[in-house]
């Protein structure tokens, strides 16, 4: 009759050398010290030259529409001003007309704000999220090519300014701005 199958026990010899690659993994990570950088997204997504662009976009996108709001804005100013300086004077009838056209500017007014808001705030939103990727990438570039372990947006607790790459990784993206212009 067969013996019962009994779990392996490792003789001391062999649990150490079992231990060896583990040690000479561990010799080889504590013999080169992993270098860290910290960057600043936040500054990048303020200054880089394609946020920059993107804000620009939308400024020129959204011009008209905030042009007219400000001829609407003017009208209303003009209105309010003549309904205060006149309604005495006015009509009963006419000073409530006016009164009620006034009141239909200004929550006309105020939908059409917040509307072109909602919309501008959208835009942002999206710009943003398509300058991310770029910043993100150009990052990462930037710590592959100079042998950079890992990377840390800021705010950290305490950093170096040694460390922070921010600024180098700007002069990244305002060389790939300058080369992606026609």
């Amino acid at each position: 009759m067969s013996q019962p199958l009994q779990p392996r026990r490792w003789s001391r010899p062999a649990a150490g050398l079992m231990a060896i690659p583990l040690l000479l993994v561990v010799g080889l990570c504590m013999a080169q010290t992993p270098r860290v950088a910290i960057v600043d997204m936040q500054r990048l997504l303020d200054e880089a030259p394609q946020m920059v662009a993107a804000r620009e976009r939308l400024t020129r996108e959204f011009a008209p529409r905030d042009a007219e709001l400000a001829r609407q804005r003017e009208q209303l100013r003009q209105m309010e001003g003549r309904l205060r300086e006149q309604g005495g004077q006015m009509p009963a009838e006419a000073a409530r007309r006016l009164a009620e056209e006034v009141d239909v500017l200004r929550r006309a007014l105020e939908r059409a704000e917040e509307r072109l808001r909602e919309e501008l705030a959208a835009r942002n939103r999206e710009e943003r999220d398509r300058v991310w990727g770029q910043l993100g990438e150009a990052v990462s570039r930037y710590a592959r090519d100079n042998g950079i372990d890992l990377v840390l947006p800021t705010p950290v607790l305490y950093a170096s300014a040694r460390i922070d790459i921010t600024d180098r990784v700007l002069d990244l993206l305002r060389r790939d701005a300058a080369e992606a212009r026609p």
